[in-house]
């Protein structure tokens, strides 16, 4: 059983910056994928990066671009998520997800976390 757990979100103000935290248990997390994923109240769940099973690469949001960063530590089975520059319309759900491949599809992705809650005050 593959879980995926969250960590890191809170209440921050605009400008500020948060790291989220992913810890992958019960598979083998260099072998996939990894993404996040955000959902904010009313709206569809929405692709925010990705990053392939080795370090080198990614893929980003262009909401996201120059302000958030993805990274894995394949020997913690971890993701972050590095978010600087934050404004009140990233507020959502961020969730992880694990992937066979890197993708922005969401569809594609298989395991999920339970999602942490980041707002973001003006």
């Amino acid at each position: 059983q593959v879980q995926l757990v969250e960590s890191g979100g809170g209440l921050v103000q605009a400008g500020d910056s948060l790291r989220l935290s992913c810890a992958v248990s019960g598979g083998t997390f260099s072998s996939y994928a990894m993404g996040w994923f955000r959902q904010a109240p009313g709206k569809e769940r929405e692709f925010v990066a990705a990053i392939g099973w080795s370090t080198g690469s990614t893929n980003y949001a262009e909401s996201v671009k120059g302000r958030f960063t993805i990274s894995r530590d394949n020997a913690k089975n971890t993701v972050y998520l590095q978010m600087n520059s934050l404004k009140p319309e990233d507020t959502a759900v961020y969730s992880c997800a694990a992937a066979p491949f890197l993708t922005a599809r969401k569809n594609a992705y298989y395991y999920w976390g339970q999602g942490t809650q980041v707002t973001v005050s003006s």
